[in-house]
């Protein structure tokens, strides 16, 4: 196993959308708009360093739209479905979650809690055979392979961004008009996100076949990303409005959930019977208090409803899973089309395991030999989690041998840079020309059975930018912006 080296330490300078830098009066006040826009059209947050439940402030964004390789982001898209049905397969074998897992769940105490639900569920028989998944598969373009995209990860539990996301170019068309490039609107890809992710939980609810059932959104006792869950709630009571929606966190949930005489997830008093429950919360330790929000995790996952995801789901989504689906031939007991495996080879980066055996003790010697070259990922979602370049050897010296298990260890992907203008709450203003860097998420929606998929799609993107010189980029852990992708030749 050896480090890749990239020809120059240099990244290339993509091409911008317009001429920067722009005249700073018309800077000025076309950013006034962009902010106004955003606010006005729900690209927007609640504070977390002045949070109140009755005000809003604009999620960070990329004032014009960030150049993306147009080759490349077509080939996301085209192979989403392929990765929905990787996914899928991979999630309802339980052989390859224990295989996979057993070195994790002995050392990370979250992962053997979720995994411990999916033992007791298999034990008394999955009550619901039906898995929703929306899912979304995260990239950046390597310019040490031609910019050709990579995979960063792919989420199963709680992707987020869908709703802000389809916002992004209609802000950004009303920027350019405003800028006056008109003519470069052809260039930003439509993005249906939002109604695709949505419309994918009506398909499940429909499956069900309970006209009074309900969809429950599950969520954190504090959101700050209000605006991004809300657009779900409200194209569905609109698009659907015979379909109620309702949101509980886990703490309430467990005062207020009972199963019913056919494992019917039931909610308070009235006795709502919910028909699809959709993850916004469960993914970090610091979701679960204690034990009554493990048992209604558990309950939930006991239930007739159809969960998104299902325990199996947000266990195929840890990064351990990612690094097993890159060993070589794995692939063949999930897929069985040649093309398409090669289609998903391409797309893998590095990855490599840190258990207690001779090829986690390869992957060390890796790490230590050039530490600059490689990332530590956990287990976890979320952001903010990984440990990068000169951090490395300090982090693995740490580390007992077992607790290696709990990592995996991930070759690092070198983008491309683009320039252009980060607009942030309370940021400089004039704002400076900035580098930048944008890994893009391609979001799918896949239902099915262990046995049989009965939907698969890809129904949309996000691009999400950060400075070139900043290491984490999620948008809700402030630390990148939102963006659309241009496309380029």
């Amino acid at each position: 196993m050896e480090a890749p080296t990239p020809s120059s330490d240099v990244p290339p300078v993509l091409e911008s959308c317009i001429p920067l830098p722009i005249d700073e009066s018309q800077l000025l006040e076309v950013v006034e708009k962009a902010k106004d826009w955003a606010i006005m059209h729900g690209a927007a947050m609640r504070s977390k360093t002045d949070f109140s439940p009755d005000a809003l402030q604009f999620a960070p964004f990329i004032l014009t739209p960030s150049s993306f390789p147009r080759k490349e982001f077509e080939k996301a898209v085209e192979l989403q479905t392929t990765l929905n049905e990787l996914m899928h397969a991979a999630s309802h074998d339980t052989d390859f979650l224990r295989d996979t897992l057993q070195g994790t769940i002995k050392v990370d105490a979250f992962t053997r809690s979720l995994f411990e639900i999916y033992e007791i569920v298999l034990k008394e028989g999955i009550c619901q055979p039906h898995s929703l998944a929306l899912l979304r598969s995260d990239y950046l373009a390597n310019f040490i392979e031609s910019n050709a995209i990579k995979q960063v990860e792919i989420n199963t539990i709680a992707s987020s961004f869908g709703g802000i996301s389809t916002s992004m170019a209609p802000m950004h068309s009303f920027i350019l008009r405003e800028l006056g490039y008109a003519e470069k609107l052809a260039q930003l890809p439509e993005n249906r996100a939002l109604y695709g992710l949505c419309d994918a939980m009506v398909e499940a609810w429909k499956l069900q076949a309970r006209p009074q059932a309900v969809i429950l959104f599950v969520i954190e006792d504090i959101t700050y990303n209000i605006c991004d869950q809300r657009f779900h709630e409200f194209y569905i009571r609109e698009t659907y409005p015979h379909i109620q929606v309702i949101r509980r966190t886990l703490t309430q949930l467990q005062e207020q959930a009972k199963l019913g005489p056919h494992r019917e997830l039931l909610l308070g008093s009235e006795n709502l019977e919910v028909s699809v429950i959709y993850f916004r919360a469960g993914y970090e330790p610091g979701h679960y208090y204690g034990e009554q929000e493990w048992a209604a995790r558990l309950l939930m996952e006991r239930s007739s409803a159809i969960k998104c995801p299902s325990i199996q789901y947000h266990l195929a989504g840890t990064k351990k899973v990612q690094q097993a689906l890159a060993k070589p031939g794995i692939l063949k007991r999930f897929i069985t089309d040649e093309r398409k495996i090669d289609t998903i080879k391409e797309i893998f980066t590095g990855l490599y395991s840190l258990d207690k055996n001779e090829e986690g003790d390869e992957a060390v010697k890796l790490a230590l030999s050039n530490p600059e070259r490689y990332v530590l990922k956990p287990q976890r979602e979320g952001g903010g989690n990984n440990v990068y370049g000169t951090d490395i050897p300090a982090a693995l010296d740490k580390m007992s041998e077992d607790e290696r298990s709990a990592w995996i260890l991930m070759e690092r992907i070198f983008p491309p840079v683009s320039r252009g203008y980060m607009i942030r709450p309370g940021g400089k203003m004039p704002p400076e020309i900035v580098n930048l860097v944008s890994e893009l998420g391609i979001f799918g929606a896949v239902i099915g059975t262990k046995d049989k998929i009965i939907y698969n799609k890809q129904v949309g993107h996000m691009l999400r930018t950060k400075l070139s010189s900043a290491n984490e980029g999620g948008v809700a852990a402030g630390l990148g912006a939102l963006d659309s992708p241009y496309l380029i030749d």
